[in-house]
């Protein structure tokens, strides 16, 4: 694995996050998509960020890392710059779909980059839902790569479920 991190401290407490760089990178957000398409077995996802200009790459990671998990062939909604209230939204929207909230705070010359995952039903995912096979998977370097082209997903922009609020 290229850039391992520390997963037991990164993923825990009902998310992923780390201070960028030292503990958290780019490529973390797509192992993470990957993983958590497979770990919930996700053919639909909405993916949303709060703008900040660390977060933007790691959100780009992400919806290119959900669209390459295996051969789920993930359809990811890409909401661009919301809130949790309106990714809960958008999530119910789309029929009740798994979603991403990616987030950075900065605080004391550190960044910090947070990753909240939801299930179908808009609950946090938690250690027991999928932390923690998901933490296994990405320490075990069994992050899901797709079979071939015909098995990617796609991107589709989805800002019109954030303005309907």
């Amino acid at each position: 694995m290229l850039n391992p991190i520390d997963t037991d401290a990164v993923i825990r407490d009902g998310r992923v996050a780390g201070v960028f760089p030292d503990e958290i990178h780019e490529g973390v957000a797509w192992w993470v998509a990957a993983c958590f398409v497979v770990i919930s077995r996700a053919r639909q996802m909405a993916v949303a960020h709060d703008g900040h200009p660390t977060t933007a790459e790691f959100h780009q990671r992400f919806c290119r890392g959900a669209i390459n998990a295996e051969h789920f062939g993930c359809q990811v909604s890409r909401l661009g710059t919301a809130d949790e209230v309106q990714l809960l939204h958008a999530m119910k929207q789309l029929g009740g779909v798994p979603g991403a909230l990616l987030t950075t705070t900065d605080g004391g010359g550190r960044q910090t980059v947070t990753i909240r995952l939801y299930d179908v039903d808009g609950q946090p995912v938690t250690e027991d839902t999928g932390l923690a096979g998901l933490r296994q998977m990405i320490a075990s370097d069994r992050v899901p790569i797709p079979v071939n082209d015909q098995a990617k997903g796609s991107i589709t922009e989805r800002a019109d479920l954030v303005e309907e609020l």
